[in-house]
């Protein structure tokens, strides 16, 4: 049959055509805009006051809560398979060392500033970032200094954050990645590190766009940081609140920032969308954060999904959504997964 008769044939749309795109492993590989690398990852950890600690957090699979002592060992092995970036998270567990100012956030012999030291001396080419925030450290739980009748303080509170993002850039963090949420701390923040001749070596990663919402609770038992009364709902943003979202995107950005998380992330990818567009300039990173974790491996111990191509389906969504970067507690299997 001549080619002119077999398409009278067969009216078939020629563009319709488009399984010869994907039928093969590495041709499925190709269709990706971008590919999942280890340099994306950055490994969330909790550093407790008690030096000798080595704690598994149950609600956490695989992931555990470690004293300075007790790091190093863990982490070489993941630095030898190609770990980049960590962010730390502080837990100070010695009784009578929370007060209503987070004083334990920035003390110099409290669990960040001595994991920052640690880290520098054995191994000087990972890179550290450090969340920053005051509830792990304030006796009342919640991430700012409060007022009397238990609402944020936003001047004592934005004050009092700026100044341990400062000291922990002093103490040798490469990054500080602000998550309490407050109106107007990356301005503070950056006036801070300008004042301390620090800003044009400290990349400032705000949590612009953070939600309050229900995927918190394994975080909230690896960081001892459950608010004692009340919730964090008139600081975090409203599950619903796009547009509030899109309007604390733009006022980072113009007070400084130099990156965005997006947190959490699988149910928020439309915000992901907004920020790459919104924040173009800068990098987006998705916060795969402990509920998200612990629900795929629940999936998977149900025989629901299968872990690993569900890891990989949600890591490759935040990248379809605009992230370039991924805090994931998935980053010791995807330094394994991504090394094959």
């Amino acid at each position: 049959m001549h080619t002119a008769e077999f398409l009278d044939a067969h009216p078939t749309e020629i563009s319709s055509i488009l399984a010869g795109g994907y039928n093969h492993p590495l041709l499925r590989e190709w269709q990706n805009e971008r590919q999942l690398t280890k340099n994306m990852f950055i490994f969330p950890l909790f550093i407790s006051d008690d030096a000798d600690e080595e704690t598994p957090i149950d609600s956490l699979p695989n992931i555990k809560r470690f004293g300075v002592n007790r790091l190093a060992q863990y982490l070489a092995p993941l630095i030898e398979k190609g770990l980049k970036a960590v962010i730390l998270f502080g837990v100070p567990m010695k009784e009578g060392c929370k007060d209503q100012y987070g004083t334990a956030a920035d003390d110099p012999e409290g669990p960040v500033i001595q994991g920052i030291n640690l880290l520098r001396r054995e191994f000087p080419d990972l890179y550290i970032i450090c969340d920053v925030c005051l509830c792990e450290y304030t006796s009342h739980g919640h991430c700012g200094v409060l007022y009397d009748d238990g609402s944020i303080n936003r001047e004592e509170s934005v004050r009092r954050i700026a100044a341990v993002a400062v000291n922990y850039a002093k103490a040798g963090a490469h990054s500080i990645a602000p998550s309490d949420m407050i109106d107007g701390r990356i301005r503070d923040i950056k006036y801070g590190l300008i004042k301390a001749g620090l800003a044009h070596k400290t990349f400032v990663m705000s949590y612009a766009a953070k939600f309050s919402g229900n995927l918190y609770g394994p975080f909230r038992d690896a960081a001892c940081s459950s608010p004692s009364s009340g919730d964090r709902k008139c600081y975090q943003l409203p599950s619903g609140g796009r547009g509030l979202a899109r309007r604390a995107l733009r006022r980072d950005l113009d007070e400084g920032t130099d990156g965005i998380i997006v947190k959490p992330s699988t149910f928020y990818l439309d915000i992901m969308a907004d920020a790459s567009e919104i924040a173009r300039d800068v990098p987006i990173c998705a916060y795969h954060v402990s509920g998200e974790y612990a629900m795929l491996h629940a999936a998977a111990e149900k025989g629901v999904v299968d872990f690993k191509t569900i890891a990989f389906e949600s890591h490759q969504g935040f990248l379809r959504a605009g992230a370039r970067l991924i805090i994931s507690y998935l980053t010791p299997e995807f330094l394994e997964w991504l090394g094959q």
